[in-house]
Formats: structure tokens, sequence, C-alpha cells
């Protein structure tokens, strides 16, 4: 069996729960016999993708000369004739053709020609364009590539996934690891929520991460229960040896939050609490791992708060430090106010690491021996710190049972449950 399998990270170059997510998948799948082609926009030269084969999209070739562009070019939706994301060599060229496209001269009317669309593979303002740019290539590549089906992760990469399944009638997957609502609230954006819905809409079989994400995708998008399915998110066994513990530079107790420093991953409540906590107990330090828009607003409330001293920022940490921040720490806490799984937590249990965690994340649903609290209970959350801090007993209890419960939520079962839904889906 080989998948088509489109992402938008891939380890090293990783911002957060959905480039671990693929990769663990990625290489539990090959151990269960499926070879897989994964496709990014863009490869830096340093990714081990081991038995994967993975295919750089800025290295394909986009021909709209070919009969298939011509064709289908009218079926992709998402193409609004934005001249911004038509191909060009200079500027004189595409004022040319943008004032072409207004006078209602079809795009392959003009002798286009072959390119590259060279990926920055990020995140930035340019998203929208980039991801449809990338659909277009997932065309080229689902017009002659050989596989039996497409899988594609998250709303990123869904365009992808349905060129690819018009161009070879292939089924497809789509993954849903967060949705909009998650990383929005309500105040949505509506161009990512339509992408989201489509592609829903489109694929043969939706894989929610979580219960709590299932629900949200059949009662906000409207998407027909019966083809949406439940595979939880595993963790990946760390390469260091959790027996012992990293040398810390300070003699307090280490309390951290790790996460895109995001409304999501509910980053304000982890200072608020904090912020209790010192008030009872001086001996702790905090730590607040990770980057994203809410940064310099956090820093300006840890000031205003006069906690500066006590708390810290380390910016991104890659794979490594990670493993290295959980060796250094007494409480990990996970405050999301909408987490459709959560890995975070689970490779803080397989470093004896308690942890605490929101009610309203998925990965709550599979975890017993971890504190859940509601995201916006601050003094809640600051008890259960306190607890953890200056109660050896709980503590403990917590390591012992949490550890041997991480042991048992491994990636090579999210495999194996991928494994069989494409199993039924190319025997029905």
């Amino acid at each position: 069996m080989k998948v088509l399998m489109f992402g938008w990270e891939f380890p090293p170059h990783i911002s957060g729960g959905l480039g671990t997510a693929c990769y663990g998948i990625t290489k539990a799948l090959h151990k269960n016999g499926v070879e897989i082609l994964f496709v990014v926009p863009k490869t830096y030269g340093d990714e081990k993708p081991g038995a994967i084969d993975l295919i750089n999209a800025s290295n394909i070739s986009v021909d709209f000369k070919e009969k298939i562009y011509k064709e289908h070019w009218d079926k992709m939706s998402y193409l609004e004739i934005d001249a911004a994301l038509l191909p060009y060599s200079n500027e004189q060229e595409y004022y040319e053709l943008k004032e072409k496209i207004s006078q209602g001269v079809k795009p392959e009317e003009k002798n286009i020609g072959q390119t590259k669309y060279e990926f920055k593979g990020g995140y930035g303002t340019s998203l929208i364009e980039e991801v449809k740019r990338y659909a277009l290539v997932a065309a080229s590549i689902g017009s002659k590539e050989q596989f039996d089906i497409i899988h594609a992760h998250d709303w990123l990469t869904y365009l992808a996934g349905i060129e690819a399944k018009r161009l070879s009638g292939k089924p497809l997957i789509v993954h849903m690891h967060a949705t909009e609502f998650d990383r929005s609230g309500e105040n949505t954006n509506p161009a990512v929520y339509e992408i989201e819905r489509k592609g829903m809409q489109e694929a043969d079989i939706v894989i929610a991460v979580s219960e709590l994400t299932r629900n949200v995708v059949i009662n906000r998008y409207g998407i027909d229960p019966s083809k949406v399915v439940t595979i939880h998110n595993g963790v990946e066994p760390s390469e260091l040896d959790k027996t012992q513990k990293i040398e810390k530079k300070v003699k307090e107790k280490i309390v951290t939050f790790l996460g895109r420093i995001t409304y999501q991953k509910g980053p304000k409540y982890f200072i608020e609490a904090a912020d209790l906590i010192l008030k009872r107990d001086s001996n702790v330090r905090f730590v607040m791992a990770g980057s994203g828009d809410l940064l310099p607003k956090m820093i300006r409330r840890v000031a205003q708060l006069g906690i500066a001293d006590k708390f810290h920022f380390t910016g991104f940490l890659t794979s490594d430090d990670v493993d290295k921040m959980f060796g250094m720490s007494d409480v990990y806490v996970m405050p999301s106010v909408s987490e459709p799984f959560g890995i975070s937590p689970l490779e803080a249990m397989r470093s004896n690491v308690p942890v605490i965690i929101s009610k309203q994340s998925g990965v709550s649903e599979v975890l017993k021996h971890a504190i859940k609290v509601d995201f916006w209970d601050i003094n809640a959350m600051a008890d259960a710190i306190y607890g953890l801090l200056n109660y050896n007993s709980l503590p403990t209890m917590f390591k012992n049972y949490g550890k041997s419960e991480v042991e048992n939520i491994k990636w090579d079962y999210t495999g194996q449950k991928v494994k069989r839904v494409y199993d039924n889906i190319l025997n029905s």
C-alpha cells in the first residue's frame, strides 16, 4: 500500500504538535508496511525521513499548458483568479496578466508555460497564498505519481488533498489536528473555516484526534458523523535517560508551560496562577517555553505583576531542549482554552513530571493520572501546583502511575488504527 501524504511540517523544522504528530504517524505506518510519499512545501536538507520518501513541493514543476490544468482550472475552487497566485517572471508581466484576467481572458489562454513555486514553508502573512499554490503542486503530483490513497494533515493541506483526489480519483482522508475554533475561538477566519469545511466535505473519511474534536467537526461544520472517526495521538519514546534528572542551575522548584504562546494555549491563565503561587511560596520559578503572537503581551503582564525575577521566557525550544526542560521541571501545566489533543503532557509524563491539564483538552480523554482543571479556574490551578510542589506523596503517585500510563499511549497504536482506516476504505 502506498499513501500520498500532505503535511506542512517535518522534523526538525516544526512549530508545535502538528509536525510532531505527522512524524509519529508516518513512522508508525511504515512499521505497519505502508509506503509513504510525504509532501512538504519546503525541505531544508537536514531532515532525516528514514524510509519515508520526502518530496519537496518547491522542486515540483507546474505546467499550465498541460491538458489536465485546462480541464481542471474551473474546478479548482480555491483559485479565485487572484493574480498574486499566478506565475509571473517580472513585475511587468504580473500587471499584464492581471489586466488580461480583468478583461475576462482565462489564464491558460496566455502562454504561461511551466513554473516552480518557491515555498517559504512557514506561517507568515502570505500563508493563504502558499496554501493555494501548494494545491496546484498537489495537482501535478496527483496526476503523475502512483499511490493508493491520499492523506492530508490539517487545513493547510486540505486543498492539496482535494486536487490530488480530483486528478487521481483516489480516496481522500483528511486529518483534523485542530479546528479554526480551537485557534481563534468565535473570531474565526472565514477563509480558513471554509477550507476546513470544504476539505472535510470532500474527504471520504475524517480523522479527529479526540472525541472533543469529533464533536466540533460534526456540530460546527455539519460533517456527516458516519465518516468522522476518532484516533488519539501518541507520544514518541525519548532518547534521553529518564532515570537521570537534568542538573538545575537554580535552587527553586520549576513549573513549566510549553507550547505556542497564543490564545488557544491559555498562557495568561498560567501567569495569573503563577502570581497566586508566589504569594504563598517564593521557592518557585516559572518557565514559559515557546513563541507566539501573545508573547509581548505576556512579558508585559509578568512585569506588571512584579514577578519577573521568578519568571523566564525561553522562546521556541527544539526537541532535545524540550527533553532537557522537562528534565529540570517539577510540574508541567497545560492550561489550554481549547486543545484538540495535546502531546506535550505525554512528553512531560514520560520524563517523570506530574502534569496539570485543562478539562478542555482531548488528551484528558485518555489520561487518568493527571490533575484536570478548567482552564479559567486559576485558583484551582494554583492549588494543584502548590499541592504537587509541597506534598511529596502527591507527585510521587502521579509520577509512578503516570509513567506507566503514558507507555501505553504510543504512536505505534495510532499507526495501527490509521492503517485499519486505510484498509476499510480500500476494501469497501
